[in-house]
């Protein structure tokens, strides 16, 4: 009985949180017109190799992106590195570093900063519109998050994270902040059934600042200059509501492991998503994974009127290998380094590559 409340409970909250989400989504005229896309892109190498449908079944730092519920799952510490090869030949790149530390009954904190990086771009000005007589300048897109989330028993699981968001050219700079939350449910003789449901990116509406939006004006009738300071529009998050599922299946005394996975992402300003994917594990040691995205009533291609809203979407894989540098002992938790390798199709540009490295202890 207690079980049928708390998934009642789960099932409740999503739906509780769908009418401002749907209201959103079932707007076409909004579709691709949020800001700050850089929330968007998933750096943690596991996750973003099955195509971010973890939802329900993620874990430690992987599960930031997905669901910070399973932020819960660590032990002891997880330190995650992550880069992304964004677009292959755009010279584009994201480095995300994630930290989670176990505080025993008190639950789990983490950290993550996730920076992408642009490279160098040639500076061009009105007086001065060729290239190498202005110097340079560097775009910044960075995201600091403090995560927090607990087991309030076997079976349910939330968290939450506080995102700082930052973008910017050197003159010119926008700063706001995004809530995720999520919780999460597991069930099962061998807890191999999982529920999950995660809202990502909401919070106010964002705006640039700064000197780049100030021009020196001549007045009409006048022989001096005055300073002008233009406003920049306001643009919302790319929030999402996303709900998940997914099933465990093991064989040989748990040696084999085949996880069924699926997700529903409802997005604010695009297309739903439906995700599915599988992972094979062997042990604690090698895991394979993949999935493939649809993107609801997709029809056309990217470049029609009612073709894609996203870039992403289609088929995803990774890989992991997993080598135990020390076993646990005297009650202590031994320490796991593991390599992660990730590719997402996209639409244009040849797909993206991501690796990582992760050590618990």
């Amino acid at each position: 009985m207690k079980n049928i409340q708390r998934i009642l409970t789960c099932v409740l909250f999503g739906i509780l949180l769908m009418p401002s989400m749907n209201a959103n989504a079932g707007n076409d005229d909004r579709r691709g017109t949020s800001g700050a896309g850089e929330l968007l892109i998933n750096p943690w190498v596991k996750s973003s190799g099955w195509g971010g449908v973890n939802t329900a079944c993620g874990s430690g730092v992987d599960a930031l992106f997905s669901n910070v519920a399973g932020l819960a799952h660590t032990t002891g510490t997880e330190a995650n590195l992550g880069y992304t090869a964004w677009l292959q030949n755009s010279g584009v790149s994201n480095i995300a570093i994630g930290l989670a530390q176990s505080l025993g009954d008190y639950g789990v904190l983490g950290l993550s900063v996730n920076s992408m990086n642009f490279g160098t771009i040639e500076r061009t000005t009105v007086g001065s519109p060729e290239m190498g007589n202005n110097g340079t300048y560097k775009i910044s897109m960075m995201n600091i998050a403090v995560s927090y989330a607990k087991a309030f028993s076997n079976t349910i699981y939330a968290g939450a994270t506080l995102k700082i968001v930052n973008e910017g050219i050197d003159n010119v700079t926008g700063t706001g902040f995004a809530i995720d939350a999520g919780v999460k449910y597991v069930t099962g003789e061998n807890y191999e059934l999982k529920f999950g449901i995660a809202l990502k990116n909401w919070g106010p509406s964002m705006s640039f600042s700064g000197d780049g939006l100030s021009v020196n004006a001549l007045f009409e009738n006048s022989n001096h200059y005055q300073t002008l300071e233009q406003r920049s529009s306001s643009f919302e998050l790319p929030s999402s509501l996303n709900i998940g599922i997914s099933y465990d299946l093991l064989f040989a005394e748990n040696t084999h492991r085949v996880t069924l996975a699926g997700n529903f992402a409802s997005m604010a300003f695009g297309r739903d998503l439906y995700t599915a994917g599988v992972e094979y594990g062997f042990m604690k040691y090698f895991m394979l994974r993949a999935s493939y995205t649809y993107e609801d009533g997709l029809t056309k291609s990217i470049y029609d009127e009612d073709g894609s809203t996203s870039i992403m979407g289609g088929f995803a894989c990774g890989a992991s290998v997993v080598a135990p540098l020390s076993k646990a002992k005297n009650g202590k938790n031994g320490m796991n380094l593991s390599l992660d390798y990730s590719f997402r199709a996209t639409k244009v540009m040849g797909g993206i590559h991501s690796v990582g490295l992760s050590l618990a202890l």
